[in-house]
């Protein structure tokens, strides 16, 4: 089943250079898209301006249809965080309901976790 990483483009750290006109959770969004490029289609991921998480910053979420749902927050706009974060939701995809057991947790996730949500009720059909 496919899990979703929603990225927050315009998370920007402490520290942040305006003069690049690029914003770290931009930097950060690039370099999880090219990663889930590489992987088997189980990991989508998404852009949105504003998690709401800026004391955390840079946010993502991990979601998917019927599973628990994590924010998770305090990366860096680096290649070894990107891909610790794609291979949490590439085990978050494998997981029946979205959780993860902690031993199976890439090192980059741990400390990172800010939120966790149940997944939503079915839809009610009168």
């Amino acid at each position: 089943m496919t899990s979703w990483i929603t990225i927050c483009d315009t998370c920007k750290r402490e520290g942040w250079d305006a003069a690049s006109g690029v914003t770290d959770g931009e930097a950060l969004a690039a370099l999880i898209e090219a990663e889930v490029a590489q992987g088997d289609g189980a990991v989508k991921t998404r852009r949105v301006s504003c998690l709401m998480g800026c004391t955390h910053g840079c946010n993502i979420a991990v979601q998917g249809a019927g599973k628990l749902a994590y924010t998770l927050g305090r990366f860096a706009p680096v290649a070894e965080d990107a891909a610790a974060i794609v291979e949490y939701a590439a085990k978050h995809a494998a997981a029946e309901n979205g959780q993860v057991p902690f031993r199976e947790w890439p090192q980059g996730v741990k400390g990172h976790f800010v939120t966790r949500h149940p997944p939503l009720p079915e839809a009610e059909t009168d």
